[in-house]
């Protein structure tokens, strides 16, 4: 994939991942279990504040996949303080908060590149306890995260009240 770029990055480019986590979004809703949703408009805003939150923390990254300087992927990784509560860890810990890869680039190879780099960087900075959370139904995300040696630890169950009869999102 030598015409794919990965730059390490900070907050400041923030309003260009919007599109591909919309497109994140969307493939959420067509693999995992029938939800109610939030808007494209108001998921973005939910995770544009979680992004900037996120990268306040010392460590946290965004890495960007460009094509011909074109935005066909990234990573945000947040860097928090260690110990785990549960899990014997280090005193610094790492969430794979998100990796998006654009529609059109998905299946390339890019995904990959971007966990190597996630890797890369992690380890640079003597990190070496990873979380991942992945939707149920993500299934090839799932295997990937597998083939790279990561497993599952915890399954997160969920009632909305959104999918109640007669609730309405607010």
């Amino acid at each position: 994939m030598a015409d794919v770029e990965i730059s390490r990055v900070g907050i400041e480019v923030v309003d260009r991942l919007e599109p591909l986590w919309l497109a994140l979004h969307e493939h959420h809703q067509s693999v995992a279990p029938p939800a109610v949703y939030q808007p494209n408009d108001r998921s973005w805003a939910a995770r544009r504040r979680a992004y900037v939150e996120w990268m306040a923390s010392p460590g946290s990254f965004i890495l960007l996949a460009e094509r011909e300087r074109d935005l066909v992927g990234y990573a945000l990784v947040h860097v928090h303080a260690g110990p785990d509560d549960t899990w014997v860890t280090g005193d610094r810990m790492a969430e794979l908060e998100t990796i998006s890869v654009s529609p059109a680039a998905r299946g390339q190879g890019i995904g990959t590149l971007l966990l190597d780099r996630v890797d890369a960087e992690l380890a640079a900075e003597g990190i070496n306890d990873l979380f991942i959370a992945a939707l149920t139904g993500n299934d090839a995300a799932i295997r990937l995260y597998e083939r790279r040696g990561l497993r599952p630890v915890m399954v997160h169950l969920a009632r909305f009240a959104a999918d109640q009869p007669g609730d309405q999102a607010g």
